[in-house]
């Protein structure tokens, strides 16, 4: 069953994995002009490789892409540099400066062609005049352990950018063609990295309410510009009708809900039906368990619809609420450690989750996985499962049980995935 569910998740990163899926996206060159590549994201190593394979040897090519660090590939014309993330450093700022001044560079018989996946807001981390860098990663670390949702952080952090926001768009003569993958519920574009091609809906406005929501205290210079935006002395960023966007355009290539499908037909060819319970499954990592484990019952205990042997299989983005800042583990692992205290050991329950870029929050692993005998196997070491909930220790936990699932770099990013197989 372990393997059986590790295969189902490989199932579902390959169906979002861009070296097979961007080929069939790319434009035409242009018949006379260049052909500028900008990428950044978890995913912009796969893109830009992708592309590199598929582009006309004998058309135009340059480019910079930025990636996590440890996740470049080798590319070719187009250059892949590593930065922060979550965390913007200066290397991303470095290479996102070096990459407005291309595009702005670029003519209105070139071409832009935007490679953007999940990752590329810290990434991206040119800050606003008048924004402070080291005060933008004290922000965006408040911001990543508050619980807020990652359409909340991406409108604060679009308005203290340079180029998110639809900003990247704005800065460029030339028709952009944005490949996107998509790691947000709901796919849309604004969302995604941030939307640096795409025309923002949100305001300075909305960036201080998600921070007097969640009581963040923003630093000084974010604090004065955020201020000054919502007063219109600031530019606000570029909303749905700008001319701008006439010359855009945004496609999503790969989704979670297509990778869901993948691990659907998986389970299906080996006698497991599967039920997908959708792709937007949001809320407190915790909380959702809770809710998973009841549908898990319901399975057991009366069938019907849900008649085992069946697999759930859901994505999104749980959050969590860090209660203890030297716990370690991701919103995977804490969903799964409330998942195996909830279900007490119920026999024949196996379940995974997984973030399909390889990592599980800031951890070396992509995600966990529990069994009937995980909370046994934990009582035997001396390990108290409510106690490391309540700790935000889910990686020791797991660590200790030896069900860590370690992938390294997976070159996408489509969100969570999560597995419940009912046999």
């Amino acid at each position: 069953m372990r393997e059986l569910l590790i295969q189902s998740f490989r199932a579902a990163v390959d169906a979002a994995d861009a070296r097979t899926v961007l080929a069939a996206h790319l434009p035409r060159p242009p018949s006379r002009g260049r052909t500028l590549v900008v990428g950044a994201g978890k995913a912009a190593g796969s893109m830009a490789q992708a592309v590199e394979r598929h582009w006309p040897k004998d058309a135009s090519l340059q480019g910079l892409a930025l990636t996590r660090y440890g996740h470049a590939l080798p590319a070719g014309r187009i250059r892949i540099v590593e930065a922060g993330h979550p965390l913007p450093d200066a290397a991303g700022e470095a290479g996102t400066r070096e990459m407005l001044a291309q595009i702005q560079a670029l003519g209105h018989g070139d071409l832009l062609l935007a490679l953007v996946s999940g990752g590329g807001s810290s990434l991206l981390s040119l800050p606003a005049e008048g924004v402070l860098t080291e005060e933008l990663r004290v922000l965006t670390s408040a911001l990543l352990r508050c619980g807020a949702t990652i359409q909340e952080i991406n409108t604060v952090r679009k308005h203290l950018s340079a180029t998110l926001g639809g900003r990247l768009a704005a800065a460029c003569k030339a028709p952009i063609v944005a490949l996107i993958v998509s790691d947000v519920t709901g796919d849309d574009p604004t969302h995604i990295a941030s939307g640096p091609c795409a025309p923002d809906p949100s305001t300075y406005r909305d960036a201080l309410e998600v921070l007097v929501r969640y009581g963040v205290q923003a630093p000084g210079s974010i604090a004065e510009h955020l201020a000054r935006g919502a007063q219109g002395k600031i530019d606000e960023t570029p909303k749905p009708g700008d001319p701008v966007f006439a010359r855009v355009e945004n496609h999503v290539i790969a989704t979670a809900h297509r990778s869901l499908e993948a691990a659907a037909g998986w389970f299906g060819a080996r006698g497991i039906r599967p039920v997908i319970l959708g792709d937007t499954v949001t809320g407190e990592a915790s909380e959702v368990a809770k809710v998973m484990a009841a549908l898990v019952r319901e399975a057991r205990g009366f069938g019907g619809a849900l008649a085992p042997p069946l697999a759930l299989i859901s994505g999104g983005e749980c959050s969590v609420t860090v209660r203890n800042a030297s716990g370690r583990g991701g919103r995977c692992a804490e969903f799964l450690l409330a998942l195996a205290v909830e279900l007490d050991g119920l026999p024949r329950v196996h379940a995974i989750a997984a973030d399909t870029d390889g990592i599980d929050g800031s951890e070396d692993n992509a995600g966990a996985l529990i069994a009937p005998d995980s909370l046994a196997r934990a009582a035997a070491l001396g390990l108290v499962p409510r106690k490391c909930l309540a700790a935000n220790d889910s990686y020791a936990f797991f660590d200790a049980l030896d069900d860590l699932v370690v992938t390294g770099p997976t070159y996408t990013n489509v969100n969570d995935y999560r597995a419940i197989v009912v046999s």
